[in-house]
């Protein structure tokens, strides 16, 4: 009965809504895949893909600190800092970063993230 009372129109406009809904998913899985920016003594020392599993060493004026990225996560390893913060710190949440201070070394976990100003 529903379908007899949609009309040839109907029907284009619901594969035009269709099209676009999908469109809209696509566009956002590709925002979601994250990257990973890290920085040593402030500036860029690399950019990586949380989809990759990997270990990256960063070489600081303390020693290597190393930055492991597993499953869509990223995290501080170790780190030759006295009091290990960024270590302890553990997984970094979407739009979170660890910096160790005392190594110069940041770590900004840039996936999309939900935070309150875009809720």
């Amino acid at each position: 009965m529903i379908l007899s009372a949609l009309h040839p129109g109907d029907w284009l406009i619901a594969g035009a809504g269709l099209l676009a809904v999908i469109g809209l998913g696509l566009q956002q899985a590709d925002s979601l895949e994250g990257q990973v920016v890290i920085r040593q003594n402030g500036q860029i020392f690399q950019t990586a893909s949380l989809r990759l599993n990997r270990v990256i060493e960063v070489a600081g004026p303390l020693g290597i600190s190393r930055v492991e990225i597993n499953a869509g996560r990223v995290r501080v390893a170790a780190d030759p800092s006295p009091r290990q913060l960024c270590v302890r710190q553990g997984w970094i949440p979407a739009g979170g970063a660890a910096v160790c201070l005392p190594n110069r070394i940041s770590v900004e976990n840039a996936a999309a993230g939900y935070d309150t100003l875009n809720y």
